[in-house]
């Protein structure tokens, strides 16, 4: 894998501030690097950097008489990709935002003319439309996912152009998925400052009108190939696409079929390297659609990685071996980025600090993590679980269900090649049974949603708490006393393993069973003891710092000595604003000795679950 598009790690977002000792320079484009590593083109332009905007509190500017939407600039300046409640956005608004404009001027090279011009949003929250000279060229739904609008019609290679992006974020309507974001003004208990807007990157793209849309990457472990099921903008006979696989800079594979969309091009290797959490190896894939005469009229470059996770009675297998998960419950928020991460560096940071405490992987929770992110958590051999931002959405109505499972089905497709992650969760503590049909309905809709758009992947349909139809169960603890938990935890004999709500729930039926939240072991360094006055943590405060190490060993331990459980989620990787239990400080500065951290984390299962012990 090479590091210029994809790692982008020389240049620094503007802003002047410093961020783990990197100073950000004022004269480079913030999040400078390409936001799909895996769909890359040459033909892109970084439209990250100063927006004009205004707020719309009144909600009132599509009316006669404002008619935002044919603006050709506003009063107020935003970095982008930021969200205007951070601090690196440059305005730092902390109360609620119910709609908001943005403007800037674009101009496309006259070498794109006679190309499909498309206007990409890595994330905007939640419902954004989009104008060009005032004319909409399309409106989309979903805070979390990304989307692209085709606007060739709009605009003219060389002439500039306006565009201007309409949000709306109704955080406390209770039909939309929000995450932790707090429908308080203060953020309190569990839920922290919003985001509202664009907070991913803005990019503009050209394609051939007969290029490649998107791919979906198939692996097959057992049988050494990789499956690549195309889509294209538009179908044209006579045209083909041409794949290349390579290892180590030389071609291991190829295949050339006809560009027809949803057939596959079938890569057998020669060379046969799996991915791994121990040698997490990927192989570049580069895709060419050629037409009649044999020229190339698209390029894309990506890249995949070889590797199985599948389920054999109440154990997970990666590569066919089981695997005993030490996760970290990651909610990827930032002192100054909020949902956004300050730089692609601080991305892969994250899953360095994680590796460096004893974790294997990651939950990430409560939010759909940027693809970057999964870049590199697919180059160094961390596994995750995909979840949605659930909360916010009532699953008891039928516009939060819809808003939920068009989400949902939107992240799935965006990041089903990352072979990274290992298990899709789309809700979370979902105990809302005021109308149990609706919520069971809902689930197993989800559910099988999940298994239509990739079936490679278990599914874990709630985690913690209802469940109704799930690949692995899940459940969350946050008892604090190890001899408790352990006779919590202890399945009886008739009774047989512990649940969280058994009264609601489908039975138990042997599946692997995860304590995928627990600890939550609040301790708060002496110079941040006045960080919040609202901070928390789960159970009474540790008096020393011995008293903690002891706790949470404890309680590792009696989950690591249960033979029936196969995986943890610890609670959580950092502080988040006045939730003070992370294993870091919010600003990612160590709290504790690391190596003795690292040195619990790390400890083996017991024999029965090793990740050496062959069949479970």
């Amino acid at each position: 894998m090479t590091s210029d598009h994809r790692d982008g790690l020389r240049l620094r977002v503007n802003g002047g501030v410093v961020y783990r000792g990197e100073k950000m320079t004022s004269t480079c484009i913030p999040r400078p690097e390409h936001p799909r590593p895996q769909f890359f083109r040459n033909d892109w332009i970084n439209l990250n950097g100063e927006w004009s905007y205004t707020f719309d509190f009144g909600e009132s500017g599509m009316n006669a008489g404002r008619e935002l939407f044919n603006s050709t600039g506003f009063d107020g300046t935003i970095t982008v990709p930021f969200c205007p409640e951070s601090e690196l956005s440059g305005v730092a608004h902390k109360d609620f935002i119910p709609a908001i404009w943005y403007h800037r001027t674009i101009q496309t090279p006259e070498a794109w003319d006679g190309k499909r011009i498309l206007l990409h949003f890595g994330a905007v929250d939640y419902e954004c439309e989009v104008f060009v000279d005032g004319v909409s060229v399309g409106t989309h739904f979903g805070g979390t996912v990304s989307f692209a609008f085709d606007i060739t019609k709009c605009v003219r290679a060389g002439t500039a152009h306006n565009v201007v992006v309409r949000v709306k974020d109704e955080t406390r309507g209770a039909n939309q998925p929000g995450g932790k974001q707090c429908t308080s003004f203060k953020s309190a208990g569990c839920s922290y400052t919003r985001t509202t807007g664009i907070w991913q990157t803005v990019w503009l793209e050209a394609v051939n009108p007969f290029g490649l849309k998107d791919i979906h990457v198939i692996p097959d472990f057992d049988g050494s190939t990789l499956a690549v099921i195309p889509r294209y903008h538009a179908d044209k006979a006579g045209v083909r696409l041409v794949v290349h696989a390579k290892a180590h800079g030389k071609v291991v594979a190829q295949a050339d079929v006809p560009a027809a969309g949803g057939v596959p091009a079938v890569l057998a290797l020669a060379v046969v390297t799996p991915w791994s959490i121990e040698n997490p190896f990927l192989y570049d894939i580069n895709l060419r659609v050629i037409d009649r005469t044999g020229n190339t009229i698209d390029e894309v470059s990506s890249y995949a990685g070889l590797r199985k996770v599948h389920i054999e009675g109440n154990r997970v297998f990666l590569n066919n071996k089981p695997i005993y998960q030490r996760l970290v419950l990651d909610q990827g928020f930032y002192p100054d980025g909020i949902w956004t991460a300050p730089t692609d560096e601080a991305l892969k940071n994250d899953i360095v600090l994680s590796m460096k405490a004893g974790f294997n992987g990651a939950r990430l929770h409560q939010k759909v993590f940027e693809e970057r992110f999964h870049y590199w958590a697919d180059k160094l051999g961390y596994i995750t679980w995909g979840e949605s931002s659930s909360w916010g959405c009532d699953y008891n109505t039928i516009e939060g269900a819809r808003n939920f499972i068009s989400e949902w089905r939107e992240i799935i497709v965006r990041d089903r090649n990352h072979p990274s992650i290992i298990t899709w969760t789309p809700w979370n503590e979902s105990s809302h049974y005021s109308k149990p049909e609706q919520h069971r309905r809902l689930h197993i809709d989800t559910y099988n949603e999940c298994k239509n758009l990739d079936p490679t992947r278990p599914v874990n349909d709630a985690s913690g708490y209802l469940h109704h139809i799930t690949d692995v169960w899940t459940v969350h603890n946050y008892q604090q006393d190890s001899a408790e938990l352990r006779e919590i935890l202890t399945p009886d004999p008739e009774k047989g393993v512990w649940r969280n709500i058994p009264d609601h729930e489908s039975e138990y039926d042997g599946q692997p069973y995860i304590i995928d939240e627990y600890g939550g072991i609040k301790w708060i360094p002496e110079e941040d003891r006045v960080f919040a006055d609202n901070s928390w943590g789960y159970g009474e405060d540790p008096k020393t710092l011995d008293e903690f190490y002891a706790r949470l060993e404890d309680l590792t331990n009696v989950i690591l000595n249960m033979d029936h459980i196969c995986g943890y989620c610890y609670t959580q990787l950092t502080d988040v604003e006045q939730e003070q239990n992370g294993i870091y400080n919010y600003d990612r500065s160590e709290k504790f000795d690391m190596k003795r951290i690292a040195s619990i984390f790390q400890k083996e299962p017991s024999a029965h679950n090793r990740t050496d012990a062959g069949d479970a």
